[in-house]
C-alpha cells in the first residue's frame, strides 16, 4: 500500500532497549520535540510480554502527541496495543505476510539494500522502505557494510514509495541522503543516546522538510 504523499513523517525515531538508556525517557523527550513517529524495537532476546509492555507506554505517549507508532518485527505486539502498523527486517515476516496480519490500512515497512528486493517488497504491499545501513553505526552487530549515498540512491530510483535511510545517520548527513532520494530518516543513537535527547530531535528536524500530517488515533 503506497502512502499518500505528506502521510508518513520524514522523521522515525526508533526506540534503544541498551543498557543504560532512559527508553522512555528519550521517547517522551523526542515526542515533546516533535517528534512525529516513534517505531518500538527491543532486543532479540526480550520477551514478548516485555515487548508488550514497552508498545503499551509508547503507543499510549504517541497517542498524547498524535504522533504515528510502529513496531519493529512482532506483528501481534503492533495489533494488541493498537499501533498504526509495524516493521519487518529480512529475518521476520515477508512483507506480504505482514501486510495480511495488520491489514489493508496499516503501515508497513520493509528492510531492504538492493533495487531488486525494493521493488518486490513495493509489489507485496509496503507502504515505505527502510534502507541501510546508510552509514557505520554501532548500535546493531552483523550489520553488512554501509551503502552511502549511492546506495541509498539505487533503491530510492527504483520505487515510487519513500524511502527511510538508516544506521549511523546525524543531523549533518541528512542532506546528502535526502539529495540521494531519501524521503526521509531512521533515528536511534544520535536521539537515544544523546546528552538531551529533546535537542537532539530538533536538530533532525530543523534540517528535515516539514511534515504537517500528524495523525489522529
Amino acid at each position: 500500500m503506497a502512502v499518500p504523499p505528506g502521510a508518513l513523517p520524514r522523521l522515525h525515531v526508533i526506540t534503544d532497549t541498551s543498557p543504560g538508556v532512559d527508553t522512555l525517557g528519550a521517547v517522551r523527550a523526542a515526542l515533546s520535540a516533535g517528534a512525529p513517529l516513534i517505531q518500538v524495537r527491543v532486543e532479540d532476546a526480550a520477551t514478548d510480554r516485555a515487548a508488550f509492555d514497552l508498545a503499551l507506554r509508547v503507543a499510549a505517549l504517541c497517542a498524547d502527541h498524535a504522533a504515528i507508532c510502529l513496531v519493529n518485527d512482532r506483528l501481534h505486539v503492533a495489533l494488541a496495543v493498537g499501533a498504526h502498523g509495524g516493521h519487518v527486517g529480512a529475518e521476520d515476516l515477508p512483507v506480504d505476510a505482514a501486510r495480511r496480519v495488520l491489514g489493508p490500512k496499516a503501515i508497513v515497512g520493509g528492510t531492504c539494500r538492493e533495487p531488486d528486493a525494493g521493488r518486490s517488497h513495493r509489489r507485496a504491499g509496503a507502504s515505505y522502505l527502510g534502507v541501510g545501513p546508510a552509514h557505520h553505526t554501532s548500535t546493531k552487530d552483523g550489520l553488512p557494510d554501509p551503502l552511502g549515498a549511492a546506495g541509498i540512491r539505487a533503491v530510492a530510483q527504483a520505487v515510487d514509495i519513500p524511502v527511510i535511510a538508516i544506521g549511523g545517520v546525524t543531523p549533518e548527513r541528512v542532506p546528502d541522503l535526502l539529495d540521494a532520494g531519501a524521503h526521509g530518516v531512521a533515528v536511534v543513537a544520535a536521539i537515544s543516546r544523546a546528552a538531551d535527547p529533546f535537542e537532539a530531535t530538533k536538530s533532525f528536524l530543523k534540517v528535515l522538510p516539514s511534515f504537517e500530517g500528524r495523525r489522529e488515533g
